[in-house]
């Protein structure tokens, strides 16, 4: 086959590194281990998140004579008080179990004295797979494998680490218009649902209320999916108040766009929101609650955004949002922001924390907000099963 035609068939189907990354992080998504390469080396990658003492002794064997180690990213290192700017390794006893390796990638506090190695050089590569993968940041690595016969055995699957550091921008170029429909909402509010669907599955809606004009700034609210609050009503966060807020604005300016992202947790993932919670119930904020797990303040890429206006056709917005980061994100990739139209939900007991960390720590423009923060709190209502925002 001519290189021009293997070439089109690439374009089509994906180059043999994107494809590999997609079937790495299916591999992850299924915790199962991955080979990643890169300057030189080649590592065995298993997520801890997911891990059972029986796939835990199937990888040491894989990984035999070599003894693998729990990599963690820097943030994860600061917060078990290692000190490290970048990531790190952490040597492991041969008689941990699952549950002792995922406690010192997650937990609050850990006790054990640690030994830290080299992290080595695709140790980044393999911290961005897991969490493309929503998976914790924390995964066991070691150089080298078992026996050919082994892994004849065992149909690994190997990425290359510069194909993972690349494959953000390629998944957004890939996204395209899956299916839309008319979807009336209570009240009779008239909205077209639009589902956009990226190559690795990933779904994210545009929600189009009423007939906005695009030649004009389109009022816009960037809206991160918040199961517990968006749908169950969550009193942690203020997710499902800016929702129905926005909604009601965008009927009141006469139509607009809610892009509602794939993004649950700031980018974190269900799982990982709901880790971040109990870490906030220990007494950690939410922003010290995603480092201890290993994460950035927001893990959220608004190039899907970017991707999802184009398509719609939309250049100019008027953005409804307290956080500048938004205004900042669709700014730098090309979107014109003529203006910003805040939400502000109500304070309630159980977000009042959780609202002071946004305004004060990730700098949300909630001004009303901290006059109410500054006033008695109303009186918690019992924890039977509520929960508190990520």
């Amino acid at each position: 086959m001519g290189n021009s035609k293997k070439s089109r068939l690439a374009d089509v189907l994906g180059t043999p590194d994107r494809v590999a990354v997609e079937r790495g992080l299916a591999e992850f998504r299924s915790g199962r281990p991955v080979l990643i390469a890169g300057a030189g080396v080649t590592v065995l990658a298993l997520p801890v998140d997911g891990m059972t003492d029986e796939r835990l002794a199937g990888y040491r064997q894989l990984c035999a004579p070599a003894i693998p180690h729990l990599l963690v990213t820097g943030r994860r290192a600061q917060a078990l008080g290692l000190g490290a700017a970048g990531p790190v390794g952490i040597k492991i006893s041969e008689t941990d179990r699952a549950a002792a390796i995922l406690a010192l990638a997650a937990d609050a506090r850990v006790e054990r004295k640690l030994d830290v190695v080299a992290a080595g050089p695709v140790a980044g590569a393999a911290i961005e797979l897991a969490k493309l993968a929503r998976r914790l940041p924390a995964l066991l690595v070691a150089e080298g494998v078992a026996t050919a016969e082994a892994l004849r055995e065992v149909a690994l699957v190997t990425v290359d680490a510069d194909a993972i550091a690349q494959f953000r921008r390629a998944a957004i170029g890939s996204i395209a218009v899956a299916a839309e429909a008319e979807v009336p909402l209570r009240g009779g509010l008239r909205t077209r649902f639009v589902i956009f669907r990226d190559a690795t599955g990933g779904s994210s809606v545009a929600v189009i209320v009423g007939t906005p004009d695009l030649r004009e700034p389109v009022p816009l609210r960037l809206h991160s999916a918040c199961l517990t609050g968006d749908v169950f009503g969550s009193r942690r966060c203020d997710c499902g108040d800016q929702l129905r807020l926005a909604l009601s604005r965008l009927e009141e300016l006469g139509g607009g766009i809610i892009l509602y992202l794939e993004q649950e947790g700031r980018g974190l993932g269900l799982a990982n929101k709901m880790r971040a919670y109990q870490l906030q119930d220990a007494g950690l904020d939410t922003i010290d609650a995603n480092a201890a797990l290993g994460f950035d303040d927001d893990e959220r890429d608004y190039g899907v955004a970017v991707r999802m206006l184009q398509i719609l056709g939309c250049q100019r917005v008027r953005l409804l949002t307290n956080n500048p980061a938004k205004l900042e994100g669709l700014a730098q990739a090309g979107i014109e922001i003529v203006g910003r139209i805040p939400l502000q939900g109500p304070v309630n007991a159980d977000n009042r924390r959780y609202l002071t960390a946004k305004a004060t720590r990730a700098g949300h423009k909630l001004d009303d907000l901290l006059t109410a923060l500054a006033e008695p709190a109303e009186t918690p209502q019992p924890r039977g099963g509520r929960d508190r925002a990520s």
